[in-house]
């Protein structure tokens, strides 16, 4: 397991950000590790999301459920964060869950403490906004994706963007992500191989 300070270097080093040694060390006293085994529930729906997660180990899924048919929205695992977006910024409850794939261990910061050291720490402040526009421009490469692109270049871009995903998640959740049946999955799947 990785100490307070690794985990704060490697959340800069996600980011792009260099941060000095001070702002190092006021970041890693915030955080908070938690550890879930495999089938735990981190948020249900209904709560407010009001920490970001960074994924020291294991894999996550966010999802909701609609005609009471369950859909898998998102899937992260090692340095990865995970966070309800809207729930996050408006403080409202969420209507997604999360919940662990595989043992994992997460550590938190709390919006209240993030936004305190921002308002202290300029370089924290710069990843902290960077950790929003990253959310954002993968949200939107995700929704073009599944807007425009056919089942095998959906599969593909998923398969050379986060090939974890594809080794790790159970075939149910990847297909739900990728908005295909789990028959259209393996035909995808099998069509990629043979080509």
């Amino acid at each position: 397991m990785m100490t307070n300070v690794e985990v704060t270097r490697r959340i800069a080093a996600e980011y792009h950000t260099l941060l000095s040694r001070e702002s190092i060390h006021a970041f890693a006293e915030t955080l908070v590790c938690k550890k879930y085994k495999k089938g735990e529930r981190i948020l249900d729906e209904g709560d407010v999301c009001d920490c970001l997660r960074y994924i020291e180990k294991g894999l996550t899924r966010q999802f909701y459920f609609k005609y009471d048919k369950d859909l898998t929205e998102h899937i992260a695992y090692e340095g990865g964060m995970v966070i309800c977006l809207e729930s996050y910024l408006k403080g409202e409850p969420t209507r997604l869950m999360i919940e662990t794939l595989e043992p994992t261990i997460l550590w938190e910061i709390h919006k209240d403490k993030i936004e305190q050291l921002s308002d202290e720490y300029k370089d924290i402040s710069l990843m902290y906004r960077l950790f929003f526009e990253y959310s954002l421009i993968e949200s939107q490469v995700k929704a073009d994706t599944l807007r425009f692109e056919p089942a095998h270049e959906r599969y593909n871009k998923l398969l050379q963007l986060h090939p974890e995903i594809l080794k790790r998640a159970p075939l149910v959740y990847i297909a739900s992500l990728l908005q295909m049946t789990p028959e259209t999955l393996s035909r995808v799947r099998s069509a990629s191989l043979n080509g």
